[in-house]
């Protein structure tokens, strides 16, 4: 067995052994030769050679560059006519005096099996001289230039400089092609990075390899360009109005925005500076009708242009415009296009605004041309409803604006129910509900729906359809039962699923209170009618009703009995004895009573005739005054033109207490008003009627005195 394997390998070993003889070949020529004169400096250089050495032979193979010297210049030192150089498999290099005019070059190969040369090649080595690869120096940059220092062995008579910012092609410099040490690239942006390469040549031959590149920014400028403003209708309260911008482009800014600065100036407060950070893009400004805003971007060299929103501009979103002609929507997945009738009269420009429904602190706006009436939106989200606003403008004072909503692109049925409440009012349901979550919408909602169904009456199911923009609805003339009620929101690609129903119970209202109400109104009524029809109500009522009517009571002293008393001439004296009604004293000084007589009694009014007074009527006045320095009452006359004060009929009811059924008979009519004792204890009616000045008739106090 074992014999037998060693056997076996002894004759796949001969067997590959013959098969590599016979792959075995003799070197192919090498084709294609290319060669270049690299001039390293003014005497010497260096004569690269490349080629294609063909087929692989699977030997061992000796390649050699061999070139002679076909013409010189004869003006140097002698050197050899030929020269060989040992090559590897598909280059080789020769150096060659400065004085070579032209040479002639080929390749030879050998093997084992063989030997090969390629064909001769003549170069006219002005033809095919190459400068060294030139070296840059860091460039020394303003604003808008950068000086480059080229650096090289040999001198040249072309150079070619390249340029490029970030993510641009190269761009060869206009002074390209002038040889100079030193290189100015002119027209460039402020505050880019740029990157430079240069190569070079001779009047003849080839252009050397590009260099190494190198880069520098530029310096800043202050930027040129103003900002694009744009701002929000104003607060609902008025308070404020937002203002937004967009960011300068590099080549807008010409340098790092550090910050920007706000203005608010008002006619009647003055200005108002405020300096905002660069990141922000809006700023809230107090809202007034009259101001004027300004807005600067600012870097290290200075500030843009003032970007200005007039009061002009404010009272557009203020005030009714009319609206543009035929403004159409089209959206797909990935844009929205609006375009309108390009109005008759000239237009200055125009301004289309966007944002998402309802949040306009995400406010887009695009400015167009003057003769640009479509625009293209691109910067919108799928399942998101947007609304906004075409503004064309005449002048900053005459503007049309035209309204558009509902714009979305993708778009789906809602995935979300609303947030349902509801509250009964008698014979009526309020439905209230929240809008669905931002995200849950699936585009711009159409419309909510409702569906109510009375469980006692399966069959009795309505359907409401509510505008989108609602968020209640009043369900009214409901029967009593129990209710189920669910909602659902729908989009133009369809209804969304339903929300947990609700179930509530209407009751049926009483019947019992309208008999209530009037069962106890009847009686009062019936009260009242007997109550108007009784004259001594209706009296007593008046009595009542005069004693409210404080401000028409008829002054006394312009009464006839006034008149009458203060015209008697006669006087006599009289000494009353008063006793104290509450008995603490025993005796009391004699009150002295001047009296004056009268020639006639006087009677008084018709109506108070009918009155039982106390004593005999009697035409003298008494005047009472009290002194301070005893218990004495003392009565004078009075003169004609001292004042008549009043008082009541009532003040002379308690004269004589013998007379007890008379003052019963005056107390049944005037019992409502308090009576007073006048001769115990000071009286006050009103603000003066006090017992320095009581006037009373006493004129038949005593008829059957004779003084």
């Amino acid at each position: 067995m074992m014999a037998t394997l060693s056997h076996t390998w002894t004759i796949l070993t001969a067997v590959t052994v013959l098969t590599a003889h016979l792959c075995e070949d003799p070197p192919e020529c090498p084709k294609n030769i290319s060669c270049t004169y690299k001039v390293k400096n003014s005497d010497s250089g260096d004569v690269n050679c490349s080629w294609d050495r063909g087929r692989d032979t699977f030997l061992k193979n000796d390649l050699t560059l061999e070139m002679r010297i076909l013409s010189k210049n004869h003006t140097h030192a002698p050197m050899l006519d030929s020269f060989s150089s040992k090559a590897t498999d598909r280059s080789a290099s020769v150096p060659v005096p400065g004085s070579v005019l032209m040479i002639a070059v080929w390749v030879q190969a050998k093997n084992a099996l063989g030997f090969a040369a390629s064909i001769h090649k003549n170069y006219t080595l002005s033809d095919i001289k190459m400068p060294s690869t030139p070296v840059l120096r860091q460039p020394d940059c303003t604003s808008q230039e950068c000086i480059i220092t080229v650096e090289q062995p040999v001198m040249t008579q072309h150079l070619e400089i390249q340029y490029r910012a970030d993510t641009q092609t190269w761009t060869s410099s206009p002074d390209s092609g002038v040889q100079m040490r030193s290189v100015q690239v002119a027209s460039l942006e402020p505050y880019t990075l740029y990157h430079f390469r240069v190569r070079s040549k001779f009047t003849t031959g080839l252009w050397s390899l590009w260099s190494a590149s190198i880069s520098n920014w530029t310096e800043e400028e202050a930027p040129a360009k103003e900002l694009d403003v744009w701002y929000a209708e104003p607060a609902s309260d008025f308070r404020s109005l937002t203002v937004y911008w967009k960011e300068l482009s590099i080549s807008a800014a010409k340098g790092k925005i550090l910050s920007y600065r706000v203005r608010v100036y008002s006619p009647n407060s003055g200005q108002n500076i405020t300096n905002v950070s660069a990141e922000a893009r809006s700023y809230s400004v107090p809202f007034c009708a009259e101001c004027e805003v300004s807005v600067w971007a600012c870097n290290s060299k200075g500030s843009s242009p003032p970007a200005i929103i007039t009061s002009e501009y404010t009272k557009v979103k203020l005030r009714h415009l009319d609206p543009l002609q035929d403004v159409h929507k089209v959206a797909d997945n990935l844009s929205v296009t609006l375009s309108w009738r390009k109005p008759y009269a000239a237009v200055r420009r125009s301004v289309v605004e966007w944002f998402p429904k309802g949040h306009t602190m995400e406010l887009r706006w695009v400015g167009l041309g003057p003769n640009e009436n479509h625009v293209v939106i691109t910067d919108v989200k799928p399942f998101e409803c947007y609304e906004g606003a075409v503004y064309v403008f005449y002048n900053e004072s005459s503007v049309r604006r035209t309204r558009f909503t509902g714009v979305t692109t993708l778009e789906s049925a809602p995935a979300a129910v609303p947030s349902v409440q509801e509250t009964v009012e008698g014979k009526q349901v309020r439905v209230t509900w929240a809008e669905i979550p931002r995200g849950q919408r699936g585009g711009c909602l159409t419309n909510y729906n409702i569906y109510l169904e009375n469980q006692d009456n399966q069959e009795h199911r309505k359907h409401y359809s509510i505008q989108a923009s609602q968020r209640e609805h009043v369900i009214k003339d409901l029967s009593s039962g129990t209710y189920k009620l669910c909602m659902t929101a729908s989009t133009a690609n369809g209804e969304g699923p339903a929300g947990k129903p609700i179930t509530f119970f209407m009751q049926q209202e009483s019947q019992l209170s309208p008999l209530l109400v009037c069962a106890v109104a009847a009686p009062i009524v019936v009260v009242l009618v007997c109550l108007y029809h009784s004259s001594a109500v209706k009296q007593r009522f008046w009595v009542y009703f005069q004693c409210l009517m404080l401000d028409v009571v008829p002054d006394p002293a312009n009464s006839k009995w006034a008149k009458e008393c203060i015209q008697d001439k006669g006087k006599m004296n009289l000494q009353l004895q008063l006793s104290n009604s509450s008995g603490a004293e025993e005796e009391e000084e004699p009150i002295l009573v001047d009296v004056e007589e009268l020639p006639h009694p006087t009677s008084l009014s018709p109506e108070t005739e009918t009155v039982t007074v106390l004593y005999p009527r009697t035409t003298y006045i008494k005047s009472f005054s009290h002194d301070s320095d005893s218990s004495d009452l003392r009565q004078t006359s009075m003169d004609t033109n001292s004042t008549v004060d009043y008082i009541s009929s009532h003040g002379v009811g308690i004269m004589d207490e013998e007379e007890e059924e008379e003052e019963e008979e005056e107390e049944e009519m005037l019992g409502f008003f308090p009576s007073h004792n006048i001769f115990i204890e000071p009286l006050e009616f009103g603000g003066k009627l006090t017992l320095n000045a009581v006037k009373i008739d006493c004129g038949d106090l005593f008829p059957n005195s004779a003084f």
